[in-house]
């Protein structure tokens, strides 16, 4: 296998000499074997499933027949045969917990819809998402009871993006949770974009009861990459599902592409994204180039050009990033595996979310929630050259 148009990108990766001596291996199954020979939890926690996704994009585009079962063992045998979610809890209410549901739709369609446990198990989270607390509003908490009548972008990415492929399975003419699912997306608009950056805050307090309000929309004082990243990502994967018949559709699309026009105007020379990403912090003491975000902003810019939401024109802004991932944050191990570096461990607006707390943590080798993102970015590049 030869990657003719990536070659330039991975020969002018200054010091990666592993990197141009392997341009014939794809990046996808290459990070997913390396990931799967370090070992790794296997659970319903929101970094397993993005993992677990990343390996079966790579799987499933490259026909490799183990790693695709590996993804589909580990899901599996963490929803027994009579639907029950092991380690889920349906009156805990956290938006994290909902994203397992798409690695079980995922398998039930590509497998045959046959297997009822994952149907049965699905279902769950969907009633459990009728049940939520929410906002005044209407839109969900991010968690119940210690994050009362807050959005945070990172929840749109867990809950929404299987809310929407389950109604597009199950229930297709729901106009209402069609609109339930725009709502969410509007919601966070409403009080958490920029309209001058176009880029968004990690989240809002409708009831601006959080320390970090903003005493007049509710929200929280920085854009953080890499909730920023699971929005964009979630736009396009909704967006994928969504009729666009319905009115949300287009104001979906709007979104997207607003963010898209923002992001690309936000990207460092360098390819890459600031961790804090509102002025004036990028290039300040203690800020750097992430690398969960630069990896979600990737993905979603090239899956949005390929179902045709994106125009063909940003593939540059993906191809940048693209090259800075392959040189900055890919880890040639002697060994022959890679390591996935430059991923800051969490982001929370648990706190008083100031520009020093969101610097002040720490960094984490092979973090899932930026190793999985890279596997979704290589999958895309790799699609591109028709493979």
């Amino acid at each position: 296998m030869h990657f003719p148009a990536l070659s330039l990108a991975l020969l002018t990766c200054a010091g990666t000499t592993l990197a141009a001596a392997n341009t014939t291996r794809p990046y996808s199954t290459w990070m997913a074997s390396s990931f799967l020979s370090k070992g790794q939890a296997i659970n319903n926690h929101y970094v397993a499933s993005v993992i677990h996704e990343g390996i079966q994009k790579a799987a499933t585009l490259h026909n490799d027949s183990s790693l695709l079962a590996y993804a589909s063992n580990a899901v599996s045998s963490i929803v027994s045969s009579n639907g029950t979610l092991k380690g889920w809890n349906s009156t805990f209410y956290t938006l994290d917990d909902i994203r397992i549901g798409n690695n079980m739709l995922y398998f039930w369609d590509a497998e045959g819809r046959k297997e009822k446990k994952y149907e049965i198990a699905a279902k769950g989270l969907r009633e459990q998402l009728n049940r939520w607390p929410r906002t005044p509003s209407g839109g969900f908490w991010h968690r119940a009871p210690i994050y009362k009548n807050q959005m945070w972008l990172d929840g749109i990415y867990m809950a929404d993006t299987f809310y929407a492929t389950y109604v597009s399975y199950f229930e297709p003419t729901n106009i209402t949770a069609w609109d339930d699912i725009a709502l969410q997306f509007d919601l966070i608009e409403e009080h958490c974009r920029n309209h001058t950056s176009n880029l968004l805050q990690h989240g809002y307090s409708e009831d601006k009861a959080a320390v970090w309000a903003d005493p007049v929309t509710g929200a929280s004082p920085h854009v953080w990459d890499r909730a920023v990243g699971w929005y964009f990502v979630a736009l396009v994967e909704v967006l994928q599902v969504y009729p666009a018949d319905l009115p949300g559709y287009s104001r979906l699309h709007e979104y997207l592409t607003t963010l898209a026009d923002g992001l690309k105007r936000a990207q460092d020379v360098s390819g890459g994204w600031w961790l804090v990403m509102d002025e004036p912090y990028p290039g300040m003491k203690g800020n750097y180039i992430e690398s969960s975000a630069t990896a979600m902003f990737t993905y979603a810019y090239l899956k949005g050009i390929r179902i045709g939401l994106l125009e063909a024109s940003y593939k540059d802004v993906a191809l940048k990033a693209w090259d800075l991932m392959l040189d900055d944050f890919v880890q040639y191990e002697t060994n022959g595996t890679l390591s996935w570096t430059g991923t800051v461990e969490v982001g929370s607006l648990s706190g008083n979310a100031t520009y020093e707390y969101y610097v002040g943590v720490k960094k984490a080798l092979n973090d899932g929630k930026g190793a999985g993102p890279f596997m979704y970015a290589a999958t895309e590049i790799e699609l591109a050259q028709g493979l």
